[in-house]
């Protein structure tokens, strides 16, 4: 079983040709409404990719609460342990311009009264993977991942959105997965800065954490480092027209990979596979794959 703990949102999608300067207003037709936040994006992109799934999150009591919740339920995902804040459900506003690129602002609301408490201690044992972010309260990821590593969980962390993290803390994950933004930030709290490149990079923190490291590259892939090996996988050839849910995409389809018995090197080729499918339609969780259409293009990956 993947249990998926974090955050859930409604996104509001507006269409931009250029992103507004300071001081600009840019017009657009209308905005469109979708399910999204990067933990109920993640907990959908394993269910297409066939994965069991548990959602631990918070929403609020309005209206808006109905987007992630009843997109998450329509996918088979087990949504009996979300709790429910007096603050407001998470929402987010995305822009995306006709390049396919996006700039995001998130108003994190019922996302920061989400507890570790929430999650039994029965939902942690060797048969669950665990996949976390950072849209929540680190203190209750630590909580729920110090809880997991004592029970025998596989673990997933994506150090989205960039922060430092204690060295401690970080050696709680068995697989870091990471962009080169949040890679900066999680090198820079091991090490004193130095000009490394991006495959030694994920080697360096492989090798301090004591797990898996997975940089994620856009168009240019994934390197990563196991057990002192460094690899690289390469991309899905597409033109993207919305790259919101890529990373999401990536790490859902990672955790249901795992939990279906792959690799590594071999979980993050399909995953690669499906974050690149991910761009090729507007919203984060519209967009994500099916297996069979993973299935169908993941020959393109290679790894070396």
């Amino acid at each position: 079983m993947i249990l998926v703990f974090g955050s859930l949102n409604a996104d509001f999608f507006l269409s931009v040709r250029t992103f507004p300067a300071p001081g600009e207003t840019v017009l657009t037709p209308g905005a469109l409404v979708k399910a999204g936040g990067k933990g109920a994006n993640q907990a959908a992109a394993a269910a297409k990719a066939g994965g069991l799934v548990k959602m631990v999150g918070a929403v609020g009591t309005d209206e808006v609460a109905k987007v992630p919740v009843t997109a998450l339920r329509a996918l088979g995902v087990d949504c009996s342990g979300m709790q429910v804040s007096e603050l407001a459900t998470g929402m987010a506003m995305i822009m995306v311009d006709e390049h396919g690129e996006n700039s995001i602002v998130v108003a994190s609301g019922a996302n920061t009264a989400v507890s570790a408490q929430a999650v039994a201690q029965t939902a942690l044992n060797e048969d669950t993977i665990l996949v976390m972010q950072m849209e929540v309260p680190p203190a209750e990821n630590f909580k729920l991942l110090h809880r997991a590593k004592a029970a025998g969980v596989r673990t997933v962390l994506n150090v989205a959105p960039a922060r430092p993290i204690p060295e401690a803390d970080l050696k709680l994950a068995d697989y870091l997965i990471l962009n080169e933004i949040e890679a900066d930030a999680v090198y820079s709290s091991l090490f004193e800065k130095t000009f490394l490149g991006v495959e030694e990079k994920a080697a360096a923190i492989a090798e301090k954490t004591g797990g898996a490291c997975l940089i994620t590259l856009g168009a240019d892939g994934v390197a990563g480092a196991e057990r002192g090996k460094m690899f690289k996988v390469s991309a899905l050839p597409v033109k993207p027209v919305d790259t919101t849910g890529a990373g999401d995409a990536f790490v859902g389809i990672f955790a249901a990979m795992l939990d279906n018995g792959l690799d590594t090197r071999q979980a993050a080729r399909y995953a690669a596979a499906g974050a690149g499918l991910a761009c090729l339609k507007i919203g984060a969780q519209e967009a994500l794959p099916t297996l069979k259409e993973i299935e169908a293009r993941v020959e393109e990956i290679k790894i070396s």
